[in-house]
């Protein structure tokens, strides 16, 4: 890498705040920004220098990769730093698992920083490995990157004012730090109630109107545009009406999505639509920044050089990127190598039989998981299934498939219900990441591949793997955790793409198969999902009978 951290450059110097660009000569030394000179007005064919983009809410552990590694592939797109919230391997490992994020993150300049997850495990409902407690809680915000107290999903308890909710939120709040929400369909009384108990921001507002609501109580609105759940396009006009309120982030971002863009493209969709430019750098740039005080450069003198400069105003394609100084990527190339890192995990989960996926009916109506394309928010149905001899059958014609979720962690019966919306005509498709206890979630159009399909992740100790139904099956092996790789970016990417273009070849019609797997044992999100416990309605918090 080039540990050059001096260096001058002439361009069109975006000044956000005044609202301004302008032809500058840029000057650092010693990675931190000495002179800002103004010399002319802006000049066609110049390059523009901006503040580095900012994901203010993202789990890296979704893209696969570890921190260091998801840094060298987000550079390319022009972010230079991310508030993760490590909650995903938190749930697999406890504290450990926040450490490890922590120290191997260490290791690479790009700007990662946490929160300390406040909900682990996610509820009492489903099979974790991890108990973060309040003392836990308290060792992590001590950490120099941490920097906030991560989503408070349990919104109920939140409502309730339950000591042991309210204890954590006191404690991010004795510091300083702010705490982020999560309070997905939360409008009017509740919302007001929500953000008084110390609740800052939620990125999981799915209306324009919800978002207005928790704008006027007084929170802050992350607009996400992640690989299953999408909410740019009905969130951006915010951008325009609340600047000084609003951010973006991308939540989860797939390994193949990463490789394709990240916060670059958001801000080229705003402008696209006719937000103005400063308006949208202000919510993907500055406004992290102010809201989780990053130690972070803004292009002032005495900043530390944490730019980058892009061909237009536009498309905002990089040509180069700084971090404290240090050239980290030209023209698409990261100058950073690779991080290396030993393995952790926990799975001790034991071979499946068909015989353990066989699910009983006497024909009547049950509860059917529906799933919307593009939204981590499912709907139930009722719906009579298709029953031979008392046994239900994968039903083709009407796309009601068996969904089974296992528990890792140790030897355990599975999980089964039913789901519409996966498509499949033929195979299986299986992934140990399943927000957020992360157990074992697979949906088969047969018995035998769903079983085959199970089988082969928990042989692997992880992974997410196709089973196409004809003999042919495919992995990629996630020996961290059972949730992340520790190969080279790339080829996490084009590998997950494969396989995302496999389970589409078996009949899926979803944009993202993969994801949207990974969140169907997601119990805070309404409206069923199905844990290793058993079938679970996220508007009541409580398990319910598949028979309706």
């Amino acid at each position: 890498m080039n540990q050059q951290r001096n260096g001058m450059r002439e361009v069109n110097y975006v000044a956000i705040g005044q609202r301004r660009i302008f032809r500058a000569e840029v000057r650092w030394q010693g990675g931190l920004i000495t002179d800002v000179s103004e010399i002319g007005e802006e000049r066609a064919g110049l390059g523009y220098l901006i503040p580095g983009f900012i994901d203010a809410h993202v789990h890296i552990e979704s893209a696969m990769l570890t921190p260091a590694e998801f840094g060298r592939i987000a550079l390319r797109h022009g972010t230079v730093g991310v508030v993760s919230d490590p909650h995903e391997i938190a749930n697999v490992l406890g504290v450990d698992g926040v450490r490890f994020m922590l120290e191997n993150a260490r290791r690479s300049p790009f700007h990662a920083f946490f929160g300390a997850p406040s909900c682990v495990p996610a509820t009492p409902f489903e099979t974790a490995n991890g108990v973060l407690g309040c003392a836990e809680i308290e060792a992590l915000l001590a950490e120099p990157e941490v920097c906030c107290l991560s989503e408070m999903m349990n919104f109920p308890g939140v409502l309730a004012r339950d000591p042991e909710v309210m204890a954590k939120i006191a404690l991010a709040q004795r510091i300083g730090l702010p705490v982020d929400g999560h309070a997905p369909g939360m409008k009017g009384a509740q919302a007001a109630a929500y953000i008084g108990a110390g609740i800052s921001t939620d990125h999981e507002c799915f209306s324009l109107r919800e978002a207005r609501d928790k704008i006027a109580h007084g929170m802050w609105v992350l607009i996400r545009e992640g690989s299953a759940a999408r909410n740019l396009e009905t969130l951006m006009p915010l951008i325009s009406e609340s600047p000084e309120r609003v951010m973006l982030c991308s939540d989860d971002k797939h390994p193949d999505d990463l490789l394709g863009g990240h916060i670059n493209s958001m801000a080229a969709r705003a402008v696209a639509a006719g937000h103005s430019q400063f308006d949208v750098l202000r919510c993907a740039c500055l406004n992290p920044l102010d809201h989780y005080r990053l130690p972070l450069g803004r292009l002032r003198t005495g900043d530390p050089m944490d730019a980058i400069e892009v061909a237009d105003l536009q498309d905002f394609r990089p040509t180069r990127v700084w971090l404290q100084g240090r050239l980290v990527a030209e023209e698409g190339e990261v100058l950073l190598p690779r991080v290396r890192v030993e393995p952790v995990n926990a799975f001790d989960a034991r071979p499946v039989t068909v015989a353990d996926l066989r699910l009983e009916s006497d024909g009547e109506a049950v509860r059917v998981i529906a799933v919307e394309d593009g939204s981590l928010v499912t709907r139930e149905k009722r719906l009579r299934p298709r029953v031979e001899e008392g046994v239900v059958l994968p039903d083709l014609a009407r796309d009601i498939l068996p969904i089974c979720v296992l528990n890792r962690y140790r030897p355990s019966r599975p999980a089964l219900a039913l789901i519409q919306g996966f498509g499949l005509k033929r195979g299986a498709i299986a992934s140990s990441v399943a927000h957020d206890s992360h157990n074992i979630v697979a949906v088969g159009a047969d018995p035998e591949s769903l079983c085959a399909v199970i089988n082969r992740v928990i042989e692997h100790r992880g992974g997410i793997a196709l089973d196409d139904g004809a003999g042919g099956a495919e992995i990629l092996p996630l020996p961290i955790a059972g949730i992340m790789s520790d190969d080279d970016g790339e080829r996490v990417g084009e590998a997950y793409a494969r396989l995302d273009r496999a389970a589409r070849e078996l009949g899926s019609s979803l944009s993202a198969p993969y994801m949207t797997l990974s969140f169907m044992a997601l119990l805070v999100i309404p409206e069923l999902k199905l844990s290793d416990q058993g079938l679970f309605d996220g508007r009541t918090f409580s398990f319910v009978d598949l028979r309706a």
